[in-house]
């Protein structure tokens, strides 16, 4: 790979983000590395100067590991002998630059990507089942939990970033392509639109699943029309659109898709007994449950427009996910591969037996009941596990074992105070990624606003102690639900990746436990 400075200089022309150069090499000089990382620049590079805590040492690091040309938002005199391009906006001009360097990666991927508050990961699962049982070892994945850039073991990573930045996505898009993959599903951040990890980049199939408050706080989004407008920016971006017809603010979504997309290219699907409040638009895609149990779940997909019934992605499906709210995730799945060309002869057989780790994953404890261990990570996705245990167990105790993140998602422990409200018999407050925050302080805050004549609140700060406590109470009637780290295997404290075994890990060692003592 490389990008030559000429190259460079026209590109940022091209989108209005180049306030000035300096060259002080041949102008067809080519830069045949790219990093933001000072640690890694080998050779003639590029080097980008960004970030809230970058500092000038960082480029003459670069510099002395060969960097020739460095970009960034105002001159530095560290930079002095190399090309300078400062630019109006260094994420941007990042994104447009790594994009070129890597020989726009994306051209050669049908790229299928997710946004919303709750579901992107279990849809981006779902579709990438779908899309390999019809082109075995050429769908590459990047999401929450795994990023997969080929067929390999050794290609499979865990992800850091829902979106990692762009230098990082265009790199890995490339080794996908290079792997042999001719699919990409991704999920989408609203913080990848935020930082423009994401900017310039278009979708052939664009989703948005929903849209709840989260993400609203200091270092996150500062209101959430702020994070809605990011969210709807995928839409803006992508050649075909499909939307959740009962999403929230549903109008200014839809508005947003037509901005850039003709109407025969936006679907909508919806459950079956949804009546949406206009009148002016056709539902394309309905689904309706047919069977639920602890274990599996099925329900129908129909067809609903000509161009839906187009796709040949109509009929009855089976999931290994269970959850109501599954059913919403899995038609938005069918749908996308549908739009990739897989119809539902390669569709039914490829989402059946679709597992994701850390998602409705559970184990039944002789005498204690049945313990659930899911992701369920803001309002609306814990809402919407514990509305579907509390009806498909008949209204059973229910123990919550859960804590806030530190650092960001404020909101969210005013939110996990209202939904433990509403259906919480005891809450298990405890540690959940603290960063830079006091885990004692997260905990009060969210017990402040729960309701004590309702829920019954234990503050455990140590989570393993806390699940097994939670699980040593119950009942063989009850459910226990372990919620927000799903398959993490880490804690988030003061900087530091602290390994941790998962949370399922410490659900088995309790049960072998309680086993043991009887």
């Amino acid at each position: 790979m490389a990008i030559s400075l000429n190259a460079c200089i026209l590109l940022l022309k091209e989108h209005h983000l180049l306030k000035s150069s300096a060259v002080q090499n041949d102008i067809n000089t080519e830069m045949t590395g790219i990093a933001y990382d000072s640690r890694k620049v080998s050779g003639p590079s590029l080097f980008f100067c960004k970030g809230a805590k970058f500092r000038p040492i960082y480029l003459s690091m670069a510099k002395d590991n060969g960097a020739i040309t460095y970009v960034a938002e105002k001159p530095y005199v560290e930079g002095n002998g190399m090309n300078a391009l400062i630019v109006v906006n260094i994420t941007k001009a990042m994104a447009i630059l790594s994009a070129a360097f890597y020989d726009f990666p994306q051209d050669d991927l049908f790229v299928i990507a997710y946004t919303g508050t709750k579901g992107k990961t279990t849809s981006a699962y779902f579709t990438r089942g779908i899309l390999e049982q019809a082109h075995p070892k050429r769908v590459a994945l990047f999401s929450t939990i795994d990023r997969i850039i080929g067929p390999n073991p050794d290609q499979r990573f865990k992800s850091d970033l829902t979106t990692p930045e762009s230098m990082d996505l265009f790199h890995d898009m490339r080794q996908a392509v290079d792997n042999g993959m001719t699919h990409l599903v991704m999920e989408v951040s609203s913080q990848a639109y935020l930082r423009n990890r994401v900017f310039g980049l278009t979708y052939d199939v664009g989703f948005f699943l929903n849209i709840t408050p989260d993400h609203i706080g200091p270092n996150e989004h500062p209101t959430f029309a702020n994070y809605l407008h990011n969210k709807m920016q995928l839409l803006v971006n992508s050649r075909k659109v499909v939307i959740n017809a009962e999403t929230e603010h549903f109008d200014e979504v839809y508005a947003a898709a037509m901005t850039t997309t003709y109407p025969d290219s936006i679907y909508l699907f919806a459950s079956a007994g949804f009546t949406p409040k206009r009148d002016d638009l056709d539902i394309d895609f309905r689904f309706e449950s047919q069977t639920l149990s602890t274990t599996r779940s099925q329900f129908t997909l129909v067809p609903a427009s000509d161009k839906a019934a187009a796709l040949n992605v109509g009929g009855q499906y089976h999931l290994s996910l269970i959850g109501d709210f599954n059913e919403s995730n899995a038609t938005a799945a069918i749908i996308g591969a549908g739009l990739a060309g897989v119809d539902n002869r390669s569709a039914v057989p490829g989402i059946a037996d679709v597992t994701i780790p850390g998602r409705m994953e559970h184990q039944e404890i002789p005498g204690h009941g049945v313990t659930y261990v899911d992701y369920a990570h803001n309002y609306a996705s814990v809402q919407a596990l514990l509305h579907f245990l509390k009806a498909e167990y008949h209204d059973p105790a229910i123990r919550v074992v859960i804590g806030a993140p530190g650092d960001k998602g404020v909101s969210r422990r005013a939110d996990f105070s209202k939904v433990l409200s509403e259906y919480a018999t005891e809450a298990y407050l405890t540690t959940d990624d603290p960063g830079y925050e006091d885990p004692a302080k997260i905990a009060s805050e969210i017990d402040a606003g729960i309701d004590h004549d309702k829920v019954t609140v234990h503050i455990e700060l140590d989570r393993a102690k806390a699940i097994r406590e939670a699980i040593e109470a119950s009942g063989p009637d009850d459910v226990v639900v372990v919620a927000a780290k799903g398959a993490d295997p880490y804690q988030k404290v003061r900087g530091v990746d602290t390994p941790w075994p998962m949370d399922l890990v410490v659900v088995g060692q309790v049960a072998d436990t309680l086993k043991e003592g009887n």
